[in-house]
């Protein structure tokens, strides 16, 4: 094979690489580039070749005089480029985002004749992150109070009710079924305390049996009982003065409920197998899907220790009474999972969220999430179909054969419009207020306006 065969072979290979590849000389000037780096620039091969490197105008060339020499590139001394992430102008004006790699090129004696660079071009890369981060910002601020989503007037209640509690000191004891979303309210509660940097404790009461459950809220020292080979630190101990959360508090022992009750009342614990006081200054928020008055009858609830954790009760409505939420935790979850990037559906048809309406949701909103992970794994289109859903849901909305709601029939982005108008009408054009009323911040209802369109010129009195 002659040496022309070979130059022609090469050519070829170079072109067929995907990614772009320019040569220059140790002055800067392109000596040859492959055909997907004019792709990737805009400029033809007759526009570059000959001319200088800094004509693409890469943001992250770095100059350095060499003594005897003109300017050379900083890779030149280095020797070397890795994965370097940088910006091109394109012949358009436009940017296009790359990472490059970059080796200098040397003869038989080890001068220097110039330099190869490889060139990715990542833009749709970065365009994806990009749309992944709004989602994220959305996930976090809009039709959300502390991760609560929800914009029915009986979740503003909840929400006021959580923010006068984070004020306060007083334990706090949340009501509500199982699946409503207690624990996010508690979490809610410590983040907007003046404890939100200070621990926050989880304990599930219905877990564990008396004897264990001592031994997990207040601790033990060594030899208490039978496998007690060392001292250990109660999670009244682990909270310090932060918070700490007592979930299913209506299963709670009695016994229990009386060595709780002196925590309460004088502030300190013992831990089991000692007699020695433990200040504790924990604050206790307690959750329960109990009806406590009932337990009291029955008498497997002591009515002293009732009054003790009831004093701010929160009640968290069931998913039926706050259809007209059921839309934003449909699109809530929706969102999410595009975040995962699992599948590529689309949307929601109506008929599938008339379903959701329509069904009477017994295990609330965490079953509303389990359905979602279901209807993904069974979804083989691009949109959420009613048959996506589980057969229970089918079943049960089909015979219920509910009015929908108006809200149904708009799409989420009218729905949003239509409730920050009226945020903003009732505050008087007063956009603070309106966060305020929205629970979401300033900054989203001002990027909210300019999304909608919404003219802050007329009086909104």
């Amino acid at each position: 094979m002659n040496l022309f065969s070979i130059n022609d072979y090469w050519k070829t290979v170079v072109n067929t690489i995907q990614d772009g590849v320019m040569v220059v000389d140790p002055e800067g000037r392109i000596i040859a580039i492959n055909s997907a780096f004019e792709e990737i620039t805009g400029y033809g091969r007759e526009e570059l070749v000959g001319a200088s490197c800094t004509v693409l105008n890469c943001n992250a060339c770095h100059k350095v005089r060499d003594g005897t020499r003109c300017y050379w590139c900083v890779m030149f001394q280095m020797g070397h480029l890795r994965k370097q992430r940088c910006a091109l102008t394109r012949k358009d004006g436009s940017v296009v985002h790359i990472v490059k790699n970059a080796s200098v090129l040397k003869d038989s004696d080890g001068a220097v004749i110039g330099a190869v660079e490889t060139m990715t071009d990542v833009t749709d890369l970065l365009e994806k992150e990009s749309q992944l981060e709004s989602y994220r910002q959305e996930l976090s601020a809009a039709d959300t109070f502390y991760g609560l989503i929800g914009q029915s007037p009986v979740m503003r209640k909840v929400y006021d009710m959580i923010a006068n509690a984070a004020q306060s000191d007083a334990s706090v004891i949340i009501y509500g079924e199982s699946g409503t979303g207690k624990e996010l309210v508690a979490s809610a509660i410590h983040a907007g305390s003046s404890r939100a940097k200070k621990p926050f404790v989880k304990v599930n009461c219905a877990a564990l049996n008396e004897y264990l459950l001592e031994s997990e809220l207040f601790g033990h020292v060594k030899g208490a009982y039978t496998g007690a080979h060392c001292n250990r630190a109660g999670r009244f101990e682990i909270a310090k003065d932060g918070d700490i959360f007592l979930d299913e508090i209506g299963d709670m022992p009695l016994g229990t409920q009386v060595k709780l009750l002196r925590v309460l009342e004088d502030r300190v614990i013992e831990r089991v197998g000692d007699n020695k006081p433990i200040p504790v200054q924990a604050r206790i928020i307690s959750a329960t899907n109990r009806d406590l008055p009932a337990r009291i009858e029955e008498g497997a609830f002591r009515q002293d220790f009732y009054y003790r954790i009831n004093v701010i009760p929160i009640r968290l409505p069931a998913l039926r009474e706050r259809k007209e939420d059921i839309p934003l935790l449909a699109d809530a979850f929706f969102r999410r999972i595009k975040l995962r990037g699992e599948k590529k559906i689309q949307g929601i048809t109506r008929d599938t969220m008339d379903l959701l309406t329509g069904y009477h949701w017994p295990g609330n909103v965490r079953e509303l999430k389990s359905a979602f992970e279901y209807a993904v794994i069974a979804c083989r289109g691009d949109m959420l179909e009613p048959g996506d859903l589980p057969q229970e849901i089918l079943t049960k909305a089909g015979e219920a054969n509910p009015r929908p709601i108006p809200t149904q029939q708009k799409d989420m982005d009218q729905i949003k419009k239509e409730r920050l108008i009226q945020a903003l009408h009732a505050a008087k054009g007063n956009q603070s207020e309106a966060a305020r009323v929205l629970g979401i911040s300033r900054t989203t209802i001002w990027t909210q306006i300019k999304r909608y369109k919404i003219d802050m010129t007329k009086p909104m009195a």
